[in-house]
């Protein structure tokens, strides 16, 4: 009887090992979803006197549509938002202040928008009705 139970541990104990790691290796990796943050794309080069709109330097091709809202950083936790006008000219760019305190050399950010994929459709073709035809009908007179 000491055998049997032994040979009934040792084989109850490879069951629970080899099920141990196949559990442990048949764990699907967690999918990373790619979610991208405000990108640095410049800072304020300069503020004309009215203070309602700035001109961004950027840092590499501008390639903002106009109407993009950014969004500056300063010292101190200060920020503004912005609204670019699509005028550029070489390095710089404008932008009207919507809100908030620039100053110059506030770093400016722009938050990555991933634009919907086009899902194309083919038109739905009318399906031609099967309409019943009068075989034979009984009529109730």
């Amino acid at each position: 009887m000491k055998l049997n139970s032994a040979v009934l541990f040792a084989a109850f104990s490879c069951l629970v090992i080899s099920s141990c790691a196949s559990t442990q290796s048949a764990k699907p990796e967690p999918t990373k979803t790619l979610e991208e943050g405000p990108k640095l794309v410049g800072r304020v080069a300069s503020i004309p006197a009215d203070r309602r709109f700035v001109l961004i330097q950027s840092y590499g091709k501008w390639n903002i549509e106009s109407g993009r809202i950014l969004t500056t950083r300063g010292p101190d936790d200060r920020t503004a938002n912005l609204r670019t006008t699509g005028e550029t000219l070489g390095e710089f760019a404008a932008a009207d202040l919507q809100s908030g305190n620039v100053e110059v050399g506030d770093a400016v950010y722009s938050q990555h928008i991933a634009k919907p994929t086009e899902v194309i459709t083919t038109p739905e073709l009318p399906q031609p009705q099967n309409e019943a035809l009068p075989e034979n009908v009984q009529k109730n007179n």
